[in-house]
């Protein structure tokens, strides 16, 4: 199991940026502001607007995993809402991902979980499968498998495959130092006249 980098320790467009610009879930933002996540993928693949699918996810997995869910990008229906991230907060899971819908906003942002997914809608689920969980998935046009290291902030989500985290970690922080140089730098620089 990697040691991956706490919430917030990493902006996830510099991380972004150390992996080339690739790795960023098209499309998927976060429900509430200052949301932040970082951890391995708990992966969920189901049929657009159901979330069978999550509930059997919730039967295994582990603190600290983030629930990654390939839902087909489907906003018609939401995969979740507050009676389901109730769940998630009480197996202090890292967080959820969705390509697809979720509901109860102001109850999500209340809860603390942070949530990050392509829609909102009030339309709930449906609860007949199938589905597969700990499998590859696309999420926002970004293969997760188990284990990558997931991480969201306000800019969206970004997906560092899991043998890749270490060098991507060090890519970071080379990029951070050097972004800090151009800051005092910019900072010197005076109007001309």
């Amino acid at each position: 199991m990697h040691n991956y980098p706490p919430p917030g320790a990493l902006p996830v467009a510099t991380v972004s940026d150390a992996m080339d610009r690739f790795g960023v879930a098209d499309g998927i933002r976060p429900l509430w502001p200052g949301a932040i996540l970082s951890g391995p993928a708990f992966t969920v693949w189901t049929r657009p607007g159901d979330n069978q699918g999550l509930h059997a996810a919730f039967e295994t997995i582990r603190r600290g995993e983030v629930l990654v869910v390939n839902g087909g990008g489907d906003a018609t229906r939401a995969l979740i809402g507050e009676l389901v991230v109730q769940k998630a907060k009480a197996l202090a899971i890292g967080g959820i991902v969705l390509d697809g819908a979720a509901r109860d906003v102001v109850e999500l942002a209340r809860l603390g979980v942070p949530v990050f997914a392509r829609a909102v809608t009030p339309a709930g689920p449906w609860k007949t499968g199938p589905y597969r969980t700990a499998v590859p998935v696309a999420v926002g046009g970004v293969p997760v498998s188990p284990g990558d290291w997931v991480l969201g902030d306000d800019d969206g989500v970004a997906v560092v495959p899991a043998g890749e985290v270490e060098d991507v970690v060090a890519r970071t922080h080379r990029l951070i130092e050097g972004e800090a140089e151009r800051r005092a730098a910019n900072r010197k620089l005076v109007p001309r006249d």
